[in-house]
């Protein structure tokens, strides 16, 4: 495992892209089913039981969480698809932001 990966420090959550950190460096964006493990999937890559948070709950991550590796790179926590215990609304917007992200982010 890259011990830069253990440095990993949590930068923000953004609701849209207009609030994304700059679009440079590189980014490793975790996307998947809602209560897939995403989460827990940066928590055991960092190495920090609480960096990423987590819960039994589908649905808890809610914008794009980002976690600041080195100057460069980043983690991207993308909200899951499927099943959440939300909105439809809520739901749509979701799919809406992460399509845009998925497509139109150069550092992806």
């Amino acid at each position: 495992m890259n011990p830069v990966y253990h440095q990993a420090i949590f930068m923000k959550s953004s609701p849209n892209l207009k609030d994304t950190p700059p679009d440079t460096g590189k980014e490793i964006a975790f996307a998947g089913r809602s209560n897939a493990g995403k989460s827990s999937a940066i928590n055991t890559l960092t190495r920090q039981n609480s960096l990423a948070r987590t819960s039994k709950t589908p649905g808890r991550t809610q914008m794009l969480n980002f976690f600041e590796i080195n100057g460069q790179q980043r983690f991207v926590d993308l909200p899951g698809y499927g099943y959440a215990k939300v909105p439809l609304e809520v739901k749509n917007k979701w799919h809406q932001l992460m399509e845009i992200y998925l497509t139109q982010r150069k550092s992806l």
